[in-house]
């Protein structure tokens, strides 16, 4: 009887099956032609072999037979292409719907997990659905069905072999039944092997430069061939296990065969039956061998699938943001700008980790530019996690524009804002393409204008191919400094409301932080900018200043409010600040 696990892997299944149905249920029906006719081979021999008895023309016999061999040939190839053809289009629904899912995660759920073995599950694990369609999901239905007639054609030559036949068939369905439980469980495991390899390698892959300044790479290697042959073990275990049940039902077959001809040649020898229906009964066992491997592999293979489709559910489980099907329209530039307010916010990443604020409270008009400032681990970034709503806050409200972020469509929010992150990732791709990343309609125009403004001019004249130039993977072709101008001109191509700068600069060298600082300085001028601020340039050029520490914000005012009011603030001025500008 199976498990409610097992039903919900075959509801998956077939939840992914279910626009392929047409072309599944084509190959099925080929593959039970090709079964017929196979069927109808030992009943023309039958045939063949009394013509020859009584010394009959045996030409009509033989030219059925060719047909019936060729037919059974044709069929099956082009039975077989079709299903493998619908199973390959089942991977890809698959794959399509869980890495939609996956592009819709919530980043806590992201950064809880391993992206080697989520990339594992979006490949090694739906690949595994190929087989499970045509092995367990048609196998099961075609075997079973010809099993089912080739037994009964088998009761049409001789009702006593038959219960010989039937006999070692339960003996054989006992063992199996036995041995896949630990198939299912062998099978979990080594699909969880190869997740925890992929994450493994992903982890040296990911560093590769620290690996290597560190002369860590022996090291590493031990740590991902040890995954590897972790994989490796728990592989064979599942293969192991699928091989003895595979092989059961191959003995089977063997020990039908010999008990059917040594039961049938005593009933020859009685007179029950003729040698052509003992000829006949013994094709039939041979013919069964088939049905029963197919049954057997679709039952071995519906472990393996579930353990896959186990593993793929446990992805769609974690947490995600609502799904859209088009992406929501990004500010004209004509809009006011945004308003930010923070109200007794509390936040902390998972339960079991310290709070990161503690009643962080802090209001900032439309328009203008505020910097944060404060040591390491004040929560200064944290502010803009919670603004994106890449978290939600534990506990107070965050506002944009009046409205609690939780009351915005998540998608809508973010259209509204430019986001530079701390590292300014660049994606694989042209330089065109990174910097239309956010505002893929942005004119040439305006292209021009934001690379003007971040001084990437001269960097596009210097590449072989200008904007077309592929950056390399994570922009390695670039700087760190060009890497950081690069992102900042993809925010402002999006013309936001709401501008969010963290540590944006720190890589720039003098020239080009100051010629960006005016940039930023000017786009204040129109839009509500916020920066996390590690130099005392950009510090005394905003608007006003919010100094956090440990969660908490401890003042908010101009930089000879805070210096003169701050003992914190005017502590950074006179070390942090005044040596990164130096």
């Amino acid at each position: 009887m199976p498990t409610d696990t097992r039903k919900s892997a075959w509801r998956v299944l077939l939840g992914y099956v279910r626009p392929h149905r047409g072309a599944l249920a084509v190959g099925a029906l080929l593959s039970l032609t090709m079964g017929a006719t196979g069927l109808a081979l030992p009943l023309v021999a039958q045939d063949l072999i009394g013509s020859l008895s009584q010394d009959e023309s045996i030409s009509g016999a033989l030219m059925l037979l060719s047909a019936l061999v060729l037919a059974n040939a044709v069929i099956g190839a082009l039975g077989g292409y079709v299903l493998q053809r619908t199973a390959e289009s089942v991977v890809l629904t698959a794959r399509r719907s869980l890495t939609s899912y996956l592009m819709r995660l919530r980043i806590s759920a992201v950064d809880a997990s391993e992206p080697g073995d989520l990339l594992a599950r979006a490949t090694s694990d739906t690949t595994l659905l190929r087989a499970m369609t045509t092995e367990s999901l048609i196998g099961f239905g075609t075997g079973g069905l010809t099993l089912v007639a080739t037994l009964v054609m088998m009761a049409l030559v001789d009702a006593v072999l038959l219960l010989v036949t039937l006999g070692v068939i339960v003996v054989t369905g006992v063992v199996i039944g036995l041995i896949v439980p630990v198939i299912n469980r062998a099978s979990k495991r080594a699909q969880d092997s190869v997740g925890e390899m992929g994450a493994a390698l992903e982890r040296v892959l990911g560093a590769l430069r620290t690996v290597k300044a560190s002369s860590a790479e022996e090291r590493e290697r031990r740590a991902v061939h040890a995954a590897a042959e972790e994989s490796w073990r728990a592989s064979v275990r599942a293969a192991k296990w699928r091989a003895l049940a595979g092989n059961t039902a191959g003995l089977s077959t063997q020990v039908a065969f010999i008990t059917v001809l040594a039961v049938g040649g005593a009933r020859v020898a009685t007179g029950a039956i003729d040698v052509g229906a003992l000829v006949a009964f013994l094709l039939y066992v041979f013919y069964l061998m088939a049905p029963i491997q197919e049954v057997v592999s679709a039952i071995t293979q519906y472990q393996v699938g579930s353990a896959a489709i186990s593993r793929i559910q446990e992805v769609r489980e974690l947490p995600s943001e609502p799904e859209r099907t088009a992406a929501p329209p990004l500010p004209t530039g004509e809009e006011k700008p945004a308003s930010v307010a923070f109200r007794d916010v509390h936040f902390r990443y998972t339960p079991e980790l310290p709070p990161v604020h503690h009643g962080v409270t802090f209001e900032i008009p439309p328009r203008g530019m505020t910097a944060f400032v404060g040591p390491s681990g004040a929560g200064k970034t944290t502010v803009f996690s919670l603004i994106e709503r890449f978290y939600d806050a534990t506990d107070g409200r965050v506002l944009v524009d009046g409205r609690d972020v939780g009351e915005w469509d998540v998608a809508e929010l973010r259209a509204q804002i430019g986001y530079v992150e701390q590292d300014a990732p660049v994606l694989s791709g042209s330089l065109r393409d990174n910097l239309l990343f956010g505002a893929p309609d942005a004119t040439d125009e305006a292209v021009a204008g934001a690379l003007a403004t971040t001084r990437l001019e001269d960097l596009v004249r210097r590449l072989p191919d200008g904007l077309e130039t592929l950056v390399g993977h994570r922009g390695t072709k670039l700087s760190g400094g060009e890497r950081q101008r690069v992102a900042i001109a993809r925010a402002l191509l999006r013309r936001p409301r709401l501008l969010l700068l963290d540590e944006a600069t720190s890589q720039l060298d003098a020239v080009n932080e100051a010629a960006l600082r005016d940039a930023v300085t000017a786009a204040a001028r129109d839009t509500t900018v916020l920066v996390v601020a590690h130099r005392l340039s950009t510090v005394t050029s905003a608007d006003r200043i919010v100094v956090m520490d440990a969660g908490r914000v401890l003042a908010v005012g101009t930089h000879g409010e805070l210096v003169a009011g701050s003992e914190l603030y005017a502590e950074l001025a006179a070390t942090q600040f005044l040596t990164a500008s130096a």
